[in-house]
């Protein structure tokens, strides 16, 4: 997620993503008797097996109205109750009262964000903003906010423990935070807020998505493409006749983008692919500016009419970090302590490029720091990621992915071909609590990039199961990402950088499958966002470690484990200018502090970006550079990751600390990852996430582990 969702048998062939209109007829060409059976409108009742194979555009505007109607009825309910409150009767019933409309419009939602069409996205464009002004007012029911504050004072709520004490005290105070205590007036402006956010967020996510796709880059000469590696090159080719041209084809879709900027010699094209890149939506039709400066207006309004100071300090309130000033005082602190190293680095690399004697015209452009860190990385430490490639076959990181999981925390993850998916290309598999014992889960693997897909990666849930009288209801979730796909008749190899992307994915997924929460809105990854990074990053330590990697890193066609020399390589470069990728990571998470806490909504917003962002940069940025216009974390949805991007450098002060536990009892050791799972991974929002994580490890997080892990600890010396 971060800016940047037994055993699968051998890779016996590669499987070549297909276009939407290989989707359609792939839906079309299975018999009958083999697709799911559905007699209504299938987003009516969604079942486990979610009929993905039946579900159309038209049946979107009938269900979602039909199911407002209905968790419109649950909330009524709650209102109208004339016998004495109890938890089963007012909160348990708030609990589930909207969540046959939430599966539907998870559903539809991702469909939108995986295969995309016109029809869709006119369909789901059509109902969001009903659909997110009737959760906007849901605190705004004087009759449901009544029937809390008349639960809250019985015995039975004064005399709740648990996960149902918390659950009382969450929604009364969410309630409050969103707008219960206003006037009427106040209440119908935060409606119009509401509404007016959900649509242009929409239009945020699609303008970029729509962007994305847009652009292609055709080359015909293959002797442009020097210093590209074979792998990329290949995936161009592919690319292109895939369009049926002939040549080699570049997109915006990382497998493609990250190798052009790390390795193409042709200064050009660097360049061409870089501006693209970062000025996605920033123009024309598609322009996002006019439309975040609009959503940061709303937003700075929503929380003046709450009453907090800025949007940041009513979005904190609920976070480990609980106010604006200990985010930004945590950015700042740690901004201080990586700035001598950042300096240090890019004194080296220029001192580095400037040796070569073939400095760039100009001097370093930002299409160039990519380009020249991966030469010094060579030379400093031999070591060329694309060297790691054939080790990392999908199918066998898949099985050391699960492996890992399966050894950690005693689950047995099974392939499971039954459940019907939303394109050939998509897995599905089950998780049970070790052989032969209760199925916990089920999730979806949605793994190479496609012109209908959004890029990036994610983690979702579409069920959310709880604990009810000793039973555990399954989990069904899914990952997303956009990794290498396969070429020809070769396997899809990954970087080792797409293979800790598949493993964070994978740990935010564990966070919701192996949940045992008897309170549905507690369940799971519903926890603070500085704490929900947490179980995914520490998942990523696992794709650094000899005994994990030994599991399933093995040469596609000798299966050979990596050499201990390229091992050794790759853990001397790790460290290689983390100070600056650490920059990168708190410039977004400073833009997205400001934004939300200084911005007038007067100056250019893109600009006003640029500027923040620019402190944090190795190089100047040019005059049209606008990041800010995709950022999805920020305004693709109402809140999201809005005055909280800096929860991933949060979290991996957490997750660096809390690995320390398992390097100094075995990164394997049943009895550490048991720890893990009952006391993090199972408890979803139950509790304090200091209080889970001080069961965990005894005591509140330190920084040093980060700082150490990633060569920060020591204040290095003055450049030459």
């Amino acid at each position: 997620m971060k800016h940047d969702e037994k055993p699968p048998p051998p890779d016996t062939g590669a499987k070549t993503p297909q276009s939407q209109a290989t989707r359609r007829s792939f839906l079309r060409s299975i018999p009958s008797k083999a697709r799911t059976a559905v007699t209504q409108n299938p987003l009516l009742s969604v079942p486990f097996r979610i009929p993905f194979d039946q579900i159309e555009s038209h049946h979107v505007s009938a269900a979602v109205h039909q199911l407002l109607e209905g968790a419109n009825q649950n909330l009524l309910e709650i209102e109208k109750i004339q016998e004495p409150r109890t938890y089963d009767n007012t909160l348990h019933v708030l609990d589930h009262a909207t969540e046959q409309l939430e599966l539907a419009m998870g559903v539809v939602g991702h469909l939108e964000s995986v295969a995309s069409t016109p029809q869709l996205r006119e369909a789901y464009n059509a109902v969001r903003p009903e659909v997110s002004a009737f959760y906007a007012g849901i605190p705004l029911r004087e009759g449901l906010w009544n029937a809390l504050v008349e639960y809250s004072g019985t015995e039975e709520a004064q005399s709740l423990t648990g996960s149902r004490a918390r659950y009382l005290k969450k929604t009364l105070d969410e309630f409050r935070r969103n707008g219960a205590e206003l006037d009427d007036d106040g209440k119908e402006r935060l409606r119009v807020i509401s509404r007016e956010l959900a649509e242009l967020t929409s239009k945020f996510s699609q303008n970029v998505l729509d962007d994305t796709a847009a652009f292609e880059l055709m080359v015909s000469d293959e002797q442009e493409l020097a210093g590209l590696p074979q792998s990329a090159i290949d995936a161009a080719r592919q690319a292109a006749k895939d369009k049926s041209k002939e040549g080699f084809r570049f997109t915006l879709h990382a497998p493609s983008l990250i190798p052009v900027l790390t390795y193409l010699d042709n200064r050009a094209i660097r360049e061409k692919v870089w501006r693209a890149y970062n000025t996605r939506a920033s123009s024309g039709d598609r322009n996002n500016g006019p439309v975040i400066q609009r959503i940061l207006e709303l937003r700075k309004e929503q929380a003046a009419l709450l009453g907090y100071q800025d949007f940041a300090a009513l979005v904190l309130e609920d976070r480990m970090a609980k106010t604006t000033a200990t985010a930004l005082e945590f950015v700042d602190h740690l901004t201080k302590k990586t700035q001598p190293f950042f300096e240090a680095e890019s004194a080296e690399l220029a001192t580095f490029v400037k040796k070569l004697g073939t400095s760039p015209e100009g001097g370093l452009k930002p299409w160039d720091v990519g380009y020249y860190s991966e030469k010094q990385r060579k030379a400093l430490y031999a070591f060329d990621e694309e060297q790691l490639r054939p080790y990392f076959a999908i199918e066998g990181v898949l099985r050391g992915l699960f492996k890992t999981a399966e050894q950690l925390y005693g689950v047995d993850i099974r392939e499971n071909p039954s459940l019907p998916t939303w394109h050939p290309d998509v897995r599905a598999f089950d998780i049970f609590d070790g052989p032969g014992r209760a199925h916990l889960a089920s999730f979806y693997a949605d793994l190479f990039p496609r012109e209908e897909k959004r890029g990036g990666a994610w983690m979702n849930s579409f069920i959310t199961g709880t604990v009810r009288g000793g039973e555990v209801r399954p989990h069904l979730g899914l990952i997303c990402t956009n990794v290498t796909p396969p070429i020809g008749d070769r396997p899809a190899l990954l970087t080792h950088a797409e293979v800790t992307t598949m493993f964070h994915e994978f740990g935010h997924l564990l966070h919701h499958c192996l949940s045992r929460v008897d309170v549905r809105t507690l369940a799971g990854t519903n926890v603070a966002w500085d704490f929900v990074e947490l179980p995914s990053q520490i998942m990523e330590n696992w794709c650094w470690e000899r005994s994990a990697l030994d599991t399933f890193a093995h040469h596609w066609e000798t299966n050979a484990p990596i050499p201990a020399e390229l091992f050794d390589k790759m853990q001397r470069a790790r460290k290689y200018r983390a100070a600056t990728a650490t920059m990168r990571q708190l410039g977004f998470a400073a833009v997205d502090l400001a934004l939300h806490v200084d911005y007038d909504g007067e100056s250019d917003v893109l600009g006003f970006a640029r500027s923040v962002m620019q402190q944090y940069a190795p190089t100047p940025y040019p005059d049209d550079y606008a990041m800010l216009a995709s950022f999805t974390h920020l305004f693709a949805s109402s809140v999201g990751y809005a005055a909280g991007y800096y929860s991933y450098k949060w979290a991996e002060v957490l997750d660096a600390d809390a690995f320390t536990r398992f390097q100094s009892e075995g990164v394997f050791s049943r009895d550490v990852g048991e720890q893990f799972r009952r006391r993090l991974l199972e408890k979803g929002d139950t509790e304090d996430p200091m209080t889970l994580y001080k069961a965990f490890m005894g005591r509140e997080p330190s920084l040093d582990a980060l700082m150490a892990r990633s060569g920060l600890a020591t204040v290095p010396p003055p450049a030459i």
